[in-house]
């Protein structure tokens, strides 16, 4: 199968350290404030990470904060994705926002939110979507479809009459980053990236080739 035909051109806006912040958690408010205007779901980014014996996995999460402490996202915590990173904390995020021709990569160590962060995200949550985290065995295998949602309407049921409680079992990861890279696409493919790493508190910036 050839793709050789399926092309498109990046007439993206410069991006240097004149058009950048100094600070990259700065320079991610910015963009993402520009990605809401223009993308279906700009808190989709894709989530890699591995595991005890180095084999990577990865997958489109969505991000539920952000600031100078890092990238927060809520899951199960016997989930593949929580089992990589008690064996190995080191992980990855993608954004990509297409309108704008813009990509952010961040780098970094994940660690678990407060408890109470956790109960507060769960408790904002529509109440069906409590009701399927507190049923969900994820990513182990179930026999079928209808087992899933009969679990789900029996427990329905039983919370009809009152909230959810959030299980032990859900919460909230926060990846810290040591690492940003903004990714600017950019005509003729001579893309603009700058790439950002701290070092103690402070961020130091640089360009990379694209």
């Amino acid at each position: 199968m050839s793709l050789a035909d399926i092309r498109r051109d990046y007439p993206g806006e410069p991006l240097d350290e004149t058009h950048s912040a100094a600070d990259p958690l700065r320079q991610f408010a910015a963009w993402f404030k520009d990605a809401r205007v223009s993308e279906i779901d700009p808190t989709a980014m894709a989530l890699a990470t591995v595991d005890s014996a180095g084999r990577p996995s990865v997958r489109i999460v969505l991000m539920k904060g952000c600031d100078e402490r890092g990238f927060v996202f809520y899951t199960n915590y016997e989930s593949r994705k929580a089992r990589d990173i008690a064996a190995t904390a080191d992980a990855a995020l993608v954004f990509y926002w297409p309108s704008a021709s813009r990509q952010v990569r961040v780098e970094g160590r994940v660690e678990k939110v407060t408890a109470a962060e956790s109960d507060a995200y769960f408790a904002s949550r529509p109440f069906d979507s409590q009701v399927a985290a507190s049923i969900s065995p994820q990513s182990d295998p179930v026999a079928h479809r209808e087992a899933l949602d009969r679990l789900f309407e029996e427990a329905r049921r039983r919370y009809a009459a009152g909230e959810v409680p959030r299980p032990e079992f859900w919460g909230g990861y926060r990846l810290v980053p040591d690492q940003i890279e903004f990714w600017q696409g950019r005509p003729n493919r001579l893309h603009d990236r700058l790439r950002y790493r701290r070092q103690g508190d402070v961020w130091t910036r640089d360009r990379l080739a694209p």
